[in-house]
């Protein structure tokens, strides 16, 4: 057999494990390991799976990954969404769709420290849905716009796949979080006017909410100072070069502590959960993390990857048409795959492709977390739709998924945007080199 046709096997046994339903991580070592056996014996295969293992284990850029996660964990924890909820309702419910508004609002600021799409979804969810059944919003809207609003969470940084992305490619992790910042400004600004138009045109969908003085609303933006000093400390430090991510990442772990204990909602019993929590989410993302990378170190071996990536360039299709073709691909990946499970199993192919089209690696990285974005609320996966049927069971799938329908056309534009003008999320960080 041919280099590349063992490639070719192992990439179909690869597909085979995951039908099986392995966990993808564990797939990608047994196919990366049967391959590298039979292309270069089984003793190379042991070396190369030891030298993998070491590289990774090794890896400073790393270790910002369990932080974040920490981070989202202790902030999950210490109950910091009800502080935004609590603001954002005061300033934002009288509007038209007033709790829906205060639903993105809160997950983008509840995002900006957890990093965790899930969490911002089931926390925001828990704490909203009650107050959107009182005031008899429509439940279309209702839900579809907390999944919906759940995905800035993971594009306003620190934002984990980011982090993932940035080890696995070897791309600044200071500038992806930098250029994430316009994206998810931009994005949570569309689902903001879309809501805001929609329950104008209809205000039967979203009746208004209690009225507030504007003595109560300036007194509640003391809670968000606390959450907005986090929040600073973490973006400014990468901003002016103060702090690498990995450093960013401590400081953000260090912020959330205080203001828990501050407000008087940290103890042992939080701590040690938090600390759990995150230790076996990291561990997770760190076995997918070793698996694809020895899948692609056998992969880039095999010379299959420089095949394909010949073969396209062959065909002369303008760059930007081989784009939209990469975005149809994520978004039947993102009907059948889970979050790291698309980055994994696309990038030892697709990363080196586009950047033989010229792309920036910076602003492909923004491009693939929308697109797990748009995979987080569209059917059969849609991770945050069933964890919003979750908090609301007496409200089905199908309705949650018409809900978010407009939420992922408005997605689908902010891709188009990005497309059309990458200095959407290449503008920052270029001023960030600048100063």
């Amino acid at each position: 057999m041919t280099p590349q046709s063992i490639g070719g096997v192992s990439i179909v046994l690869l597909l085979v494990l995951i039908l099986l339903r392995i966990p993808i991580g564990i797939a990608l070592v047994i196919a990366g390991f049967i391959g590298n056996a039979v292309f270069l014996g089984f003793h190379s295969a042991i070396v190369q799976f030891q030298l993998v293992t070491w590289e990774v284990a090794t890896n400073f850029v790393l270790i910002t990954l369990p932080l974040f996660v920490w981070m989202g964990q202790l902030a999950e924890s210490t109950d910091m969404g009800k502080d935004l909820y609590s603001s954002f309702h005061k300033w934002f419910g009288r509007a038209p769709g007033g709790l829906a508004i205060t639903s993105i609002a809160s997950s983008a600021g509840f995002g900006a420290i957890t990093g965790s799409s899930v969490a911002t979804v089931s926390a925001m969810g828990n704490m909203l849905m009650p107050e959107m059944k009182r005031y008899r919003y429509d439940s279309g809207l209702a839900t579809g716009s907390l999944a919906s609003a759940g995905v800035l969470a993971i594009l306003i940084p620190p934002s984990v796949p980011l982090v993932f992305y940035g080890a696995w490619t070897e791309t600044s992790l200071g500038d992806l979080f930098i250029a994430g910042i316009v994206p998810g400004i931009m994005l949570a600004l569309l689902f903001i006017l879309y809501v805001c138009l929609h329950c104008s045109i209809k205000p039967s969908l979203a009746p208004k909410g209690e009225h507030f003085t504007w003595s109560a609303k300036l007194h509640s933006l003391i809670h968000l100072l606390p959450i907005l000093s986090v929040m600073l400390m973490v973006l400014l430090s990468l901003y002016f070069g103060i702090a690498t991510p990995t450093e960013a990442a401590a400081v953000g772990v260090a912020g959330v502590f205080v203001v828990g204990l501050i407000r008087r909602r940290i103890n042992l019993k939080v701590v040690l959960g938090s600390i759990s929590q995150s230790a076996a989410l990291s561990t997770n993302i760190f076995v997918l993390f070793l698996g694809g990378m020895f899948f692609s170190r056998f992969m880039a071996q095999t010379d299959l990857t420089q095949s394909m990536i010949s073969s396209i360039s062959a065909l002369t299709l303008p760059p930007y048409l081989i784009m939209m073709m990469i975005v149809l691909m994520y978004l039947f990946l993102g009907a059948i795959l889970d979050t790291f499970g698309m980055i994994i199993l696309t990038l030892p192919f697709v990363f080196p492709l586009v950047l033989s089209l010229g792309f920036d690696p910076v602003w492909f990285g923004i491009f693939v977390v929308m697109m797990i974005e748009l995979s987080l609320i569209t059917p059969p996966i849609g991770i945050n739709v069933f964890v919003m049927q979750s908090v609301v069971p007496d409200i089905p799938l199908s309705t949650i998924y018409q809900g978010s329908i407009p939420f992922v056309l408005l997605t689908l534009l902010m891709v188009a945007l990005l497309i059309a003008f990458p200095e959407i999320a290449l503008w920052l960080p270029a001023q960030m080199k600048s100063n």
